[in-house]
């Protein structure tokens, strides 16, 4: 097994701004208001609000004329010092919100998923596991998180973290929609493919009322050292 730590880091630009330079690391970058051009070393691309990038290599973030506030996911190594906050960007505010250690079997080669997973008012997600570990980020409405015999209620602006092996199940508001934004860590074998398995028997045949939307996917080396 080999142990990784995968974070989440909140990012505020501001308009205009002079470039954010970030080191080569697996990282999903997730656009929730304004926009940025990301650049590497071959090309640019302009992600708008609710799109994502993910890549390993080093990138500049250049922000839009409003500034960006981003969402980023980072891969690294167990015994990184560094938060991943932006030191030597002063003008720009940045708040690590979660980090955890994670175990990756050695036996597997491993991808990188960002998707949106939407819900009705009311809406549930019975219990289930997933095939890899990852962080979630709540967007608007509100869901609880009952795993090994405790239970956690999110909401927009709060993150959690579900190791995939655990068994979850998630209730969502009744007073409105919900949504969240999941990074996660899976088997290759997985591209393209639903990483979810109900543990009960009889909640596969129900209609299941969440929604997803995959913003990319990519395979990764996994950290060294």
């Amino acid at each position: 097994m080999s142990t990784a730590n995968l974070r989440l880091i909140e990012d505020q630009l501001p308009p205009g701004g002079e470039p954010v330079f970030l080191p080569a690391l697996a990282r999903t970058v997730y656009v929730v208001a304004g926009d940025i051009t990301i650049e590497d070393s071959q090309s640019a691309t302009h992600q708008a609000p609710g799109s994502a990038f993910i890549g390993e290599q080093s990138v500049a973030l250049l922000p839009g004329a409003i500034g960006a506030r981003l969402l980023r996911f980072e891969l690294t190594r167990a015994d990184a010092v560094d938060r991943g906050v932006l030191r030597a960007a002063p003008r720009c505010e940045s708040t690590q919100k979660l980090a955890v250690d994670v175990q990756l079997d050695d036996g597997f080669d491993w991808l990188m998923r960002c998707d949106l997973v939407g819900f009705p008012k009311g809406g549930i997600a019975y219990t289930h596991i997933h095939q890899g570990p990852g962080i979630r980020y709540c967007l608007e409405g509100g869901i609880r998180i009952e795993s090994d015999g405790a239970a956690h209620a999110y909401g927009p602006g709060e993150a959690w973290f579900e190791s995939g092996a655990a068994p979850v199940l998630a209730p969502t508001s009744n007073e409105s929609e919900t949504s969240f934004l999941r990074c996660f860590i899976l088997p290759r074998a997985s591209k393209g493919r639903s990483s979810i398995r109900y543990v009960k028997s009889e909640d596969m045949s129900r209609p299941k009322p969440q929604r997803y939307k995959v913003l990319g996917e990519r395979f990764l080396a996994l950290p060294t050292g």
